[in-house]
């Protein structure tokens, strides 16, 4: 049978601009006042973590990464509980495939306690109780832990999963761990990244082109073995 493993941010719900909102936050206390949208764009896709090490070595923070962590996770929660909003056509096909019975997990770069946070403010939680934080793993995406270890807790090979991603690190991962991947770009303008180039289902237009019928056929031609390459 075939499982799917959904990241969260930007494919599931639209969490980057409480992301975006609690980083530049956490960077203003720190001295940096001007951070953009445009900034933070380039580490959508990218664990927390992963990109405030980037981030306090740029910017010469010298607070630990742990303290700009958790003064970022809080910031976020805050927001996340009550901000998010889940993309209603990923709802529908989250929904569907939970009818059919179908083996689901969430596999995020952010940290345990955010992806709770967001699936119980948004009541995912409900239908997606498999979790996997990069935190619980080696390495953030675009290494492929998350999602092998999401499929181990599933009890299912690599090669039968199917990831939806949004951001090419998440691609990337997919590819890595063996996995075919359904691409809904959080932008149109990065729909030609190479790291689509090998998707399963590319949904060029992103979220407003997005339909829970044409994702659910695809996987239904998928695991009957004819499935095809959709732009």
């Amino acid at each position: 049978m075939i499982s799917v493993i959904f990241d969260l941010d930007g494919t599931l719900v639209d969490s980057e601009p409480n992301y975006y909102e609690s980083g530049r936050r956490t960077l203003e206390r720190y001295g940096v006042p001007d951070f953009t949208w445009e900034q933070h764009s380039r580490f959508i896709g990218i664990g927390t973590l992963e990109t405030l090490e980037i981030l306090r070595d740029r910017y010469g923070i010298e607070a630990p990464v742990e303290q700009l962590l958790a003064e970022q996770n809080a910031a976020y929660l805050d927001l996340a509980r009550t901000r998010t909003e889940v993309f209603p056509q990923m709802r529908g096909f989250v929904e569907r495939l939970h009818a059919e019975g179908v083996p689901m997990a969430v596999a995020s770069g952010s940290s345990r306690e955010a992806i709770d946070a967001v699936l119980a403010g948004t009541g995912l939680d409900a239908l997606l109780t498999t979790v996997v934080s990069a935190e619980e793993v080696a390495r953030g995406k675009p290494a492929p832990d998350v999602f092998l270890e999401a499929a181990r807790r599933l009890g299912a090979e690599p090669a039968d999963c199917v990831v939806v991603e949004d951001a090419a690190p998440g691609a990337r991962a997919a590819r890595a761990a063996g996995m075919r991947c359904v691409v809904v770009p959080y932008a149109p303008e990065i729909a030609d990244d190479p790291a689509f180039a090998s998707a399963g289902l590319l949904f060029r237009g992103g979220q407003p082109e997005f339909s829970a019928d044409a994702a659910y056929g695809w996987l239904t031609a998928r695991t009957a073995g004819t499935a095809r390459k959709a732009v």
